[in-house]
């Protein structure tokens, strides 16, 4: 009875903790694309939605894409502690719900948010415990690439997205993973992540994530 007690304790010691993952790079690096492909996959996360005052694409969807609310709002957001970080990018304010991150952790269940750098930057100082996975394309040049075929932005805020990223590759330090999303081959990236996951899964010194 005596070995099987101590048994018992060692594989609770070792039962694996749940994570905060944080995906962010540059923009237009295909971040959405990666979540949304993760949910279809039905991988078992909780998908924190960013909140944020810039105007909805057509193809973005409200409550899913990113939280859509007027600066009125998010200032209401910022006053109440709502918000686990926040910050003002390219003329628009950004910000993780504080709340269902905490729910999430509270039911052991793993969470993933997406950010951009500064907001990673912010999230490493509060929970450093967190995954942290820098997300890129195989060359800068395909990236200036894929955000002209956007055509969101007017050709000041391309020339600014480009320059942006081109200074967000310096963090590099600030993360635990590389990962890199190759054109048309989403379900290579979203399995490299998987892969991080279930490697974190086995650490025998698990990551302890408070979110106060």
């Amino acid at each position: 009875m005596k070995q099987t007690n101590q048994k018992n304790q060692f594989l609770s010691h070792l039962s694996p903790r749940p994570l905060l993952v944080i995906l962010s790079g540059p923009s237009g690096v295909g971040k959405d694309a990666i979540l949304n492909r993760m949910r279809d996959l039905k991988l078992p996360f909780e998908f924190v939605t960013t909140v944020t005052t810039r105007s909805r694409r057509p193809t973005e969807r409200d409550n899913i894409d990113y939280h859509f609310v007027s600066e009125r709002r998010f200032q209401e957001m910022i006053e109440n502690d709502e918000l686990i970080e926040w910050a003002r990018v390219y003329g628009n304010y950004y910000g993780v719900p504080k709340q269902p991150v905490k729910i999430a952790l509270e039911h052991q269940q793993d969470v993933i948010i997406k950010v951009d750098i500064q907001g990673a930057a912010s999230i490493k100082k509060i929970a450093p415990q967190g995954v942290f996975i820098f997300l890129v394309t195989p060359t800068l040049e395909e990236l200036k690439d894929r955000l002209t075929q956007r055509h969101t932005e007017s050709a000041f805020d391309l020339s600014l997205r480009i320059k942006t990223a081109e200074e967000e590759l310096k963090q590099l330090y600030l993360f635990d993973y590389l990962v890199i999303n190759h054109r048309d081959e989403i379900d290579r990236a979203v399995a490299d992540i998987d892969a991080i996951i279930h490697a974190e899964k086995c650490r025998l010194v698990p990551r302890d994530i408070l979110i106060n």
